[in-house]
C-alpha cells in the first residue's frame, strides 16, 4: 500500500527533470523557436529580445505562486517574498519614468488599456481615440475590440498632406462629441506626439488624457523621446516592446485619487492573481534600463530606425511621414504595386520577419494592407549597427524592388537569405 501511495502521489525526478527529459515533444519546440530567432532578422516593432536574467527571473519559482491583492494587503499567506519583488518593480519603475503611482499588475498592454476604461468610464461614454489605419492600437476603440463594442468610440486620423496627427480633427470631434477621455499613442506610428497639445486640448474640453506609450516607452526610458507623464492624466505600456523587460503592462499616473480607482479596476475588477514571475522579470528589466547602457542602446535604436529609413527612401521606397523619429519605418508599398501580406511573406521566406500592416488612409483590408510595419529594438539588441542597418535597408530594398506583378523574385530571395545567414552568424543571441 505505501508503495502504492508512491507510486500514485510522488513521481520520480519531478524536481530534478528538465524539460528535453520530462518533454521532449515540447522541448524540440522550443529549440526550433530558438533556432528561428537566431536564424531571422527581427523586424517586427513589437517584439525584442530580453536578457538571460529577465528570462531567469521570468521562468523563476515564482511561478508557483499565488498573491491576490497588493504588496501589505494579500488574500494568501507567503507572500512576504513577493512583496519584495512587486515593491522593487514598483520603486524601479517610479524613478526610470519619473512617475509617482506605478501598478505592475497588469497582463497586459491591453488589460492595461482595458483596466482604466473599467476604473474610469461607464458602458456608453465616449472615447476618442486614433483610428487603426492612422497608425492606432486596436484598444483605443477599433470596432472589433472591447473598446470599441463597449463604448461610444470616436476616432480621428492623420493629415493627408504629411502623415502626422490632424490636431483640428481632433479638437472639432472633441467639441462634438464631448469625449470623457482621450487617447493618444499608437502601434504604427513613427513621430513624435505633441503631448502638450492634447493636454490643451483635453483641458479645453473638460476630459482626461490617457497616453498609451507601449511602443515608446523604453525610448522614453532612455531619454530619446519625449515623456508624457507631464501632461498626461494616465499613461499606460507594455514592458516588453522597446522598454525590453517581462512580458506583460504597467498603468501610471501622479494623480492619488484616479490611482485608487485604477488599482481597485486591476484588482479586484479585472484580474485575479498577478502574474508573480512576470512582474518579476518586469523588475529585472527595469533595473536594466536604469542603467547607462540601456540609453545607449535606445539612442542606437533611434540611429538605426533613421538608418534604415534613409536607405529605404534613397532606393524609391515610400516611407509613412518621410521618416521617423522612433523605432518604427512604416513603409508605404502603394507606388510598387503591391500588397504588405505578400511582401512580408516574401521576406520571412529570406529570413527577415516584419509584419503587414494598414497605412493612413488605406483602402486594402486589414489581412492585406498596403503596408509593411518595421522595428529596429530586436536587431539592436542583438548588436546591429547603423552600417547593418543600411545594408539591411538595402536588401529589404532588393526584396520589394524585384517584384513583378504581385510576384516575388525566389532568386532575389534565396540571394538575401544567403546574406541574412551571416549577419546573424555575426550576432548570436543566448
Amino acid at each position: 500500500m505505501n508503495e502504492q501511495k508512491k507510486i500514485l502521489f510522488y513521481e520520480e525526478g519531478f524536481f530534478e527533470k528538465n524539460i528535453e527529459e520530462y518533454d521532449p515533444i515540447l522541448s524540440s519546440y522550443l529549440d526550433e523557436e530558438k533556432k528561428r530567432q537566431q536564424d531571422q532578422i527581427e523586424m517586427i516593432a513589437s517584439e525584442n529580445f530580453v536578457s538571460k536574467a529577465v528570462l531567469q527571473a521570468q521562468g523563476s519559482v515564482l511561478t508557483n505562486k499565488y498573491a491576490e491583492g497588493y504588496p501589505g494587503k494579500r488574500y494568501y499567506g507567503g507572500c512576504d517574498v513577493v512583496d519584495k519583488v512587486e515593491n522593487l518593480a514598483i520603486d524601479r519603475a517610479r524613478k526610470l519614468f519619473d512617475v509617482k503611482f506605478v501598478n505592475v499588475q497588469p497582463h497586459s498592454g491591453a488589460q492595461a488599456n482595458q483596466a482604466v476604461f473599467l476604473a474610469l468610464l461607464k458602458p456608453g461614454d465616449t472615447i476618442l481615440g486614433m483610428s487603426l489605419d492612422a497608425g492606432g492600437h486596436l484598444t483605443h476603440g477599433a470596432k472589433p475590440n472591447l473598446s470599441g463594442k463597449w463604448f461610444n468610440s470616436i476616432q480621428y486620423g492623420l493629415n493627408k498632406s504629411d502623415s502626422l496627427i490632424n490636431f483640428n480633427e481632433v479638437e472639432n470631434l472633441c467639441k462634438l462629441h464631448k469625449p470623457k477621455i482621450i487617447i493618444a499613442g499608437g502601434s504604427a506610428y513613427s513621430r513624435f506626439i505633441d503631448f502638450k497639445r492634447f493636454r490643451d486640448i483635453s483641458d479645453k474640453y473638460n476630459c482626461l488624457l490617457l497616453v498609451d506609450m507601449a511602443h515608446f516607452s523604453g525610448l522614453v526610458a532612455g531619454k530619446v523621446h519625449p515623456s508624457p507623464i507631464p501632461y498626461a492624466d494616465i499613461v499606460t505600456t507594455t514592458t516588453h516592446k522597446t522598454l525590453r523587460s517581462g512580458r506583460g503592462g504597467m498603468i501610471m499616473t501622479n494623480n492619488d485619487e484616479l490611482f485608487k480607482k485604477i488599482n481597485s479596476a486591476v484588482f479586484p475588477g479585472l484580474q485575479g492573481g498577478p502574474l508573480m514571475h512576470v512582474i518579476a522579470g518586469k523588475a529585472a528589466g527595469f533595473g536594466e534600463a536604469l542603467k547607462d547602457e540601456f540609453k545607449n542602446y535606445t539612442a542606437n535604436i533611434v540611429k538605426n530606425a533613421k538608418a534604415l529609413s534613409n536607405t529605404l527612401t534613397q532606393r524609391g521606397i515610400n516611407i509613412v511621414s518621410g521618416g521617423t523619429d522612433n523605432h518604427i519605418v512604416l513603409v508605404d508599398l502603394r507606388n510598387k504595386g503591391i500588397t504588405g501580406l505578400i511582401c512580408e511573406e516574401a521576406l520571412e521566406r529570406a529570413g527577415i520577419t516584419c509584419n503587414k500592416n494598414g497605412i493612413p488612409f488605406d483602402t486594402t483590408p486589414p489581412s492585406i494592407t498596403s503596408g509593411i510595419r518595421l522595428g529596429t529594438s530586436a536587431a539592436t539588441t542583438r548588436g546591429l549597427i547603423e552600417e547593418d542597418f543600411i545594408i539591411l535597408g538595402n536588401l529589404i530594398a532588393d526584396i520589394i524592388s524585384n517584384f513583378k506583378d504581385n510576384i516575388p523574385d525566389i532568386k532575389t530571395e534565396r540571394v538575401v537569405k544567403s546574406k541574412i545567414v551571416n549577419i546573424c552568424k555575426k550576432y548570436p543571441i543566448y
